[in-house]
């Protein structure tokens, strides 16, 4: 059998409701989030998936996610910074769903004034992503973290996404992807 890498979302938080733009921001977990992420931990158990490690973003929405799944499954975690969500500069606490933003997010180098760029994200994820790849202890992971963060790892693993299908991936709180390394 091979490794695999697991992913998830954090819980809903105040803006994920709201629609606005979370980025590096630090917003907390609605009372449905911590459900969500409660749920996520038992889901996990039922299923049986095999995880040996949680990694996750320092975020409170990440971290308190990682916490809630941690203690329901007794699976250890740990904060990654490197899964801090994108730094979308001037577009933090905006309404989500303006053409403006989703033309924006076609932008791969673009740093949205003082934040950063999907190439940095990118860089960023796939140092992380290689050096798990080729961590020698066999453990299979899963990443609390966020839909920026989601996008990337994405991409880590399917080479041929257009930048189109980049900037529409989205994943739903609290929603575990699978991937292989092998």
């Amino acid at each position: 059998m091979g490794r695999k890498l697991y992913y998830t979302r954090h819980g809903e938080s105040l803006w994920n409701v709201e629609n606005k733009i979370c980025g590096q921001t630090d917003i907390p977990l609605t009372e449905h989030g911590h459900h969500q992420a409660e749920e996520t931990g038992r889901m996990i158990l039922e299923r049986k998936i095999p995880i040996d490690e949680i990694l996750c973003s320092p975020l409170s929405r990440a971290s308190e996610t990682a916490r809630h799944i941690s203690e329901i499954t007794g699976i250890p975690v740990k904060i990654e910074p490197s899964l801090i969500e994108q730094n979308f500069g001037i577009w933090e606490k905006q309404t989500r769903d303006t053409e403006e933003f989703r033309m924006a997010v076609r932008t791969y180098f673009d740093s949205f004034g003082t934040g950063e760029s999907m190439a940095r994200l990118c860089h960023r994820l796939y140092t992380l992503l290689d050096k798990l790849k080729n961590d020698s202890s066999g453990k299979n992971y899963l990443l609390v973290a966020h839909n920026g963060v989601a996008r990337a790892v994405k991409s880590y693993f399917c080479n041929d996404l257009t930048n189109e299908q980049y900037s529409a991936f989205s994943i739903k709180n609290c929603q575990i992807l699978e991937f292989d390394f092998d």
